[in-house]
C-alpha cells in the first residue's frame, strides 16, 4: 500500500500545481517485480478493482484530473504489464497491455493483446505505451497516424541497453526526442527511481514536445517532476512543413508498404516469394 499512497500523493501534488494529466511509472502499484508467485496476490483485475485501481479512480474523480498509471494486471491466471487510463471523472477510459516485453519480463507476463488504444480524455487524445515499447518506432508512428495528441509512457528505465552517457541525458531520453520529432507528437515518460532488488532505475522522467524539444530537462534519479505542455503545439508541428513539400505523416507510401513487406493485396499472409527471397 505504500506505493499506492505515494502515487496518490504525487497526483494530489500535481493537481495542486494545475496539472490536467498525470503519468505514473511502470508497475507503479507493486514496484518492478518479475516474480509471478509474488505478483499474483497483488496484481489487480479490472473487473474487480483492487486498492490501486480504486485509489487512482477516486483521486482522479476527486481532483478532476486524468491519470495514466502502470500496474500488474491479473486476468484469469495470466499476468500483464499494463497501464490504466482514468478520465477526470474517475472512469477507466482504456486499458493497455505492454506489447513488447523486456528481458526477464517474458517469464512473468503475457504479451499484450489489446492493441494500441487512443482515447479521448477531456480535450485531448491520449495513447498509452509502456517503456520498452518505445524501442519499436512503428508503434509511435501508428499512434501518430491515429491522431494521438499525447503519448503517455509509464517506464522503469534501467541501464545496460545503450552506451553510457551523461546522467540524466540517457539513451532512452534521446530516443524519445527523436520519436516525438519524427511523428510531431508529444511524449511524456514517467520513470521509476531508486532500486528494487537487482534493478537500479535511471529516473530521467521527461516530457518532450512535438518538435522533439524538452519541455523540461530530464529529471534526476530521485525527482518527481510536474511540467506544463501546450498541446496546441502539435497542430503547429504538424503544419510546420506545409508549403515546403515535407510532411512525413501525410507522405507515407502506404501504397507500397504491403508489397515491401511481402503481403499480397487482400491477404494477411506474406507471399511465398518474399518469404524465400
Amino acid at each position: 500500500m505504500r506505493n499506492v499512497e505515494a502515487t496518490v500523493a504525487a497526483v494530489e501534488a500535481a493537481a495542486d500545481g494545475g496539472a490536467d494529466i498525470v503519468v505514473l511509472p511502470e508497475l507503479a502499484s507493486t514496484g518492478y517485480v518479475l516474480d509471478s508467485v509474488l505478483l499474483q496476490p497483488v496484481a489487480e483485475d479490472v473487473g474487480a478493482p483492487g486498492p490501486a485501481l480504486r485509489a487512482w479512480a477516486d483521486v482522479a474523480k476527486r481532483r478532476r484530473i486524468a491519470i495514466v498509471a502502470g500496474f500488474a494486471e491479473r486476468s484469469g491466471t495470466a499476468l500483464y504489464n499494463s497501464a490504466a487510463v482514468f478520465g477526470p471523472d474517475g472512469k477507466l477510459e482504456t486499458l493497455y497491455r505492454k506489447l513488447h516485453l523486456f528481458a526477464g519480463e517474458v517469464s512473468t507476463f503475457s504479451p499484450g493483446d489489446l492493441g494500441l488504444p487512443v482515447v479521448q480524455v477531456g480535450a485531448s487524445r491520449v495513447a498509452p505505451l509502456i517503456c520498452y515499447d518505445l524501442r519499436f518506432p512503428e508503434v509511435v508512428r501508428i499512434l501518430a497516424v491515429l491522431r494521438a495528441d499525447l503519448i503517455a509512457v509509464p517506464t522503469a528505465w534501467v541501464g545496460g541497453f545503450d552506451r553510457e552517457s551523461a546522467d540524466p541525458d540517457i539513451g532512452q531520453v534521446r530516443t524519445v526526442r527523436v520519436l516525438a520529432n519524427l511523428n510531431s507528437t508529444p511524449i511524456a515518460c514517467a520513470s521509476q527511481v531508486g532500486q528494487a532488488g537487482p534493478f537500479q532505475f535511471l529516473g530521467s522522467s521527461v516530457l518532450v514536445d512535438a518538435f522533439g524539444g524538452d519541455v523540461a530537462a530530464p529529471a534526476s534519479r530521485t525527482e518527481i517532476c510536474t511540467v506544463v505542455l501546450d498541446l496546441d503545439e502539435r497542430t503547429t508541428a504538424l503544419a510546420r512543413d506545409r508549403g515546403e513539400g515535407v510532411a512525413p505523416l501525410r507522405q507515407r507510401r502506404v501504397d507500397v508498404y504491403d508489397e515491401l513487406l511481402g503481403y499480397s493485396p487482400g491477404s494477411n499472409e506474406p507471399s511465398r516469394s518474399k518469404e524465400t527471397s
